[in-house]
């Protein structure tokens, strides 16, 4: 009998730690965010994935009374900050801003990028997709594309591309726009987005293919002359699709989104999705991505972006595959 009452106390014992313990899950996601969050983007500061996280942590700081706090990660086309996150504690307090090189391209582009793009990480949501444009500085004699294309046959290796790093969208945008247009150039990667598109407006890089493109536009030290979209894009209504300047079928959207580490509670998941879709709806935001020549994602679950998500991983390892691009060991 004494037997049988220890074992009885013993199971009670444990289903009394079992049900505090689930109390004070319960009370730390009800309770969540109590601190600020950290926002890891992947990218140098100044760049186009720095500029949207930035934007976005400000107003979702709003919606989670918390303050969201960015730490850049540059460098390996965004795998360093991805193996950051993804190593992180899953408890809500570090997110980190996904884009289609390191939830995309990076799996096809290197053999190892460090991390699992899905199994390591927690859907968030989407904050918006936007076309690449095609910048050359301003007084760079190519006024087309084309321009651009019968120079570089012309004259093969002499003319660059500058991008944001190895496996970065710029590089498969170069790569790709390469491989579809049959010419050779050479390129030229940077530790982030910011410091070649400084080296193209200051002329010493002649091309890159990027998202972000309106700020350097805006300061006249560079032209656009295509955008890899299907369709001309209200902030830019003169510039031509690639389809329109003779790239058939060089189509390639971006997206900004946000993970975190695998783990975090769903119910963290849903208070973060949460104050993205409260941030988005946000008249002043919207404006700012469209004015960036994006387009703002309308309200969606972390399932469906999940989807999203894992749909796009299969047509960024075809983009990559036609691109022909291979990120250097």
């Amino acid at each position: 009998m004494t037997t049988i009452l220890r074992r009885y106390k013993q199971v009670a014992l444990a289903l009394s730690l079992g049900l505090s313990a689930l109390s004070a899950q319960a009370e730390s996601v009800d309770s969540y965010p109590s601190r600020p969050v950290t926002m890891i983007i992947g990218w140098a500061a100044g760049g186009p994935a720095d500029g949207v996280g930035r934007m976005v942590a400000a107003e979702m700081g709003k919606h989670l009374g918390q303050s969201i706090v960015v730490d850049n990660k540059g460098g390996a086309g965004g795998n360093i900050g991805s193996v950051a996150a993804a190593r992180a504690t899953p408890d809500g307090y570090t997110i980190m801003l996904a884009t289609v090189a390191s939830h995309g391209l990076n799996s096809a582009l290197y053999d190892n990028i460090g991390y699992d793009s899905i199994k390591d990480f927690a859907p968030v949501g989407l904050i918006n997709t936007s076309p690449s444009t095609m910048l050359v500085p301003l007084d760079s004699p190519f006024k087309t594309v084309q321009d651009y294309v019968a120079y570089a046959k012309e004259n093969p290796g002499k003319l660059t591309y500058g991008s944001g790093g190895v496996g970065s969208s710029q590089h498969l945008a170069g790569a790709s726009f390469k491989t579809r247009t049959g010419i050779d150039i050479l390129h030229v990667p940077f530790k982030g987005t910011a410091p070649a598109l400084t080296d193209v407006m200051a002329g010493r890089i002649d091309m890159i293919i990027t998202t972000g493109a309106m700020a350097p536009i805006a300061s006249g030290k560079v032209r656009p002359l295509a955008i890899t979209a299907k369709s001309r894009i209200a902030a830019l209504p003169d510039v031509p699709t690639f389809d329109e300047a003779g790239v058939k079928g060089f189509y390639m959207d971006s997206w900004y989104g946000l993970v975190a580490p695998a783990g975090t509670p769903r119910p963290v998941l849903i208070k973060l999705n949460d104050a993205l879709t409260k941030a988005l709806q946000d008249p002043e935001l919207r404006k700012k991505f469209v004015d960036l020549g994006s387009v703002p994602a309308e309200p969606m679950s972390i399932d469906a972006y999940w989807d999203m998500v894992q749909k796009g991983m299969v047509e960024a390892a075809e983009l990559v595959q036609i691109s022909g691009a291979k990120a250097e060991k």
